[in-house]
């Protein structure tokens, strides 16, 4: 390089990059492309211009931008990311691009219209640990931004970065720690259990056919429940573990907001009858690699490799557990691989509470049923489906509904009468049918089987609610959300706290959390059975009207007598809530 071509300067650099780039183009190449294009056309690019950055060069799925000014680059960081943030579903339901972004001020070489240097080596690196669509500050850069700029950053301590010398104090932000952004439950640190703590993730499909990824879902599923069932352990129930199908974070940002300890990854590739699967088990505060291996089979082994996997972390976590206790928890396998397969993809659709979903559901259980008619799993999943259109007011006959959801609960407990999730569906149907002593056996059986089992502590919540029980339904609500923190279920654990404050008078409180639950998932109009009720007796009778419309709207044979018939309040709560709907102009028969 030539003296006259080289000047050294202070800039404020920001590496970027996309979050699994490689794995998405080798799963739609064309596809890809376009979404980078937009991104970089309809955000990236505007924000840059906007805020006086300098585009020195693209690369791949990267960029690498010059600033002037440290406060222009992050400011120009966190607009680029809250943009990312707040962009729409897919229509077509495929995971959105994430970028992670890394910001340094620092010393860099300039030679033409190119930079390199330290400054510009240290962006890159914090680049790299950046979750997907957050931001990594090195320490300088976070001081000289002090306040000057309307965002939060949280203090990562300090990181051993690749090639760089000595260890860097890291800051990081994320739009759930943007002061500007309502927090979410997930940005709120949750404190550890005192037993080992772990969350097993969504396996990676690397069979090269999407329609597999049930097959992948399905390990995680066996592996998690068969450790839920360890009562030394703490694991993080399988609906919040779900949520980071397809977002590769960083597992320290996973640690914290699961409040766990360790994190199990892994990979299922499948061709033909043959099975791999991987697994490495990770320690989140971090980011140590306790372990890793493979195991290879057949088809006709999974369930052995699921459980020598199982052995294997319960063995690297607590050691002095005993493969007795394992051997305790393991399930009743399908006679038919077939079974197990409609079961597993039917699985996501059955926890979905919304009508469609049930429906889709149920079509793929039966069709496990046809297979193999005494598979445990698939007989409950049925039986919660059939109960969810008894209680949601899905169908006209819910007497009927009711007995069908019966029927398949009580075939499954006599295949399989020690699984909690069975008794825990057992339980819930017997609730539904006014059973509560025997209802609340099997529930709290379920529990003492599976300390872990969100699922179960939610269902006995309910059944404490409908019993008139509203402070211990309160506790058992709370605790299942800290099982299952992102749980995609939780806003159902919204409408039961709701519904406790309800029986408790408490319409106020009652209002607020059914209003919760629908902004988390606003097809749910059920809600609405109990929302325009609580509204009007906490005196917002305008609110309440709209409300009673919206439940009209998506149930138009809605009655009182309707309601009472598929909820299972006390006589007297059902009463009270029923001349509320009644004042709305919801019909009484």
């Amino acid at each position: 390089m030539s003296p006259t071509t080289v000047q050294r300067r202070l800039a404020a650099i920001m590496s970027t990059d996309i979050s699994g780039f490689s794995r998405m183009m080798n799963a739609d190449e064309t596809g890809t492309l376009a979404a980078v294009n937009q991104i970089r056309k309809k955000i990236f690019g505007p924000t840059v211009a906007a805020h006086k950055g300098r585009l020195v060069k693209l690369m791949g799925d990267g960029a690498l931008v010059e600033f002037g000014s440290v406060v222009d680059a992050v400011a120009c960081a966190v607009e680029i990311q809250t943009a990312m943030s707040t962009r729409k579903e897919d229509p077509q339901g495929k995971p959105l691009l994430q970028l992670r972004i890394g910001v340094n001020l620092g010393d860099i070489i300039v030679e033409g219209k190119d930079i390199f240097g330290d400054g510009v080596n240290l962006a890159a690196r914090l680049q790299e640990i950046a979750s997907p669509g957050g931001i990594s500050l090195s320490a300088s850069t976070h001081e000289h931004i002090a306040k000057r700029i309307e965002a939060s950053f949280a203090d990562d301590g300090e990181h051993q970065l690749k090639n760089i010398p000595t260890p860097v104090r890291v800051f990081r932000w994320s739009p759930e720690l943007d002061s500007n952004t309502q927090k979410s439950p997930s940005s709120v640190q949750l404190q550890r259990p005192e037993k080992p703590s772990i969350a097993v993730l969504p396996f990676d499909n690397m069979s090269g056919d999407a329609d597999q990824d049930y097959f992948a879902d399905g390990v995680v599923e066996a592996i998690t429940a068969t450790l839920s069932r360890i009562r030394s352990f703490f694991v993080i129930a399988r609906n919040s573990s779900f949520a980071y199908k397809g977002r590769h974070m960083n597992v320290r940002d996973i640690g914290r907001e699961l409040g766990v300890k360790y994190v199990l990854e892994g990979s299922v590739q499948r061709a033909g009858q043959r099975v791999r699967i991987t697994v490495q088990l990770i320690e989140t505060d971090g980011g140590a690699h306790l372990w890793a291996d493979k195991y290879d089979g057949s088809l006709d082994d999974i369930f052995d490799l699921q459980d020598k996997i199982t052995e294997k972390v319960a063995g690297a976590l607590q050691p002095s557990i005993q493969l007795a206790e394992i051997e305790r928890t393991r399930r009743k396998p399908p006679h038919d691989l077939g079974a197990y397969d409609y079961t597993m993809r039917a699985m996501p659709d059955a926890w979905m509470l919304e009508e469609q979903a049930a429906a889709r559901a149920l079509e793929l259980l039966d069709k496990a049923l046809e297979i193999d008619p005494d598979y445990p799993m698939a007989l409950a999943l049925a039986a919660w489906c059939w109960a969810q259109r008894s209680v949601y007011n899905w169908v006209a006959d819910i007497s009927k509904a009711k007995a069908e959801a019966l029927s398949r609960a009580e075939r499954a407990a006599q295949m399989s009468s020690d699984d909690p999730l069975i008794l825990s569906v057992l339980g819930t149907v017997h609730t539904f049918a006014r059973n509560y002593g025997a209802a609340r056996v099997l529930l709290e059986r379920a529990i003492q089987l599976d300390p872990n089992s969100a699922w179960a502590l939610s269902r006995l919540g309910w059944l404490e609610t409908y019993a008139d029980r509203p402070e211990m339904a309160m506790k058992h609500f709370e605790r299942a959300m800290r099982l299952s923190p992102l749980d995609p279920m939780n806003f159902n654990n919204l409408v039961g706290m709701g519904s406790a404050h309800q029986v408790a008078g408490d319409d106020k409180q009652a209002a607020d959390l059914f209003i919760r639950a629908l902004q988390e998932r606003p097809n749910a109009h059920w809600v609405h059975r109990n929302l325009c009720a609580a509204l009007l007796g906490a005196g917002r009778e305008e609110e309440a009207r709209k409300s009673a419309e919206k439940l009209m709207r998506a149930h138009p044979d809605m009655t009182v007598k309707r309601f009472k018939e598929a909820m299972v309040f006390s006589p007297d709560v059902l009463e009270r809530v029923g001349k509320q709907m009644a004042v709305l102009g919801i019909p009484e028969f």
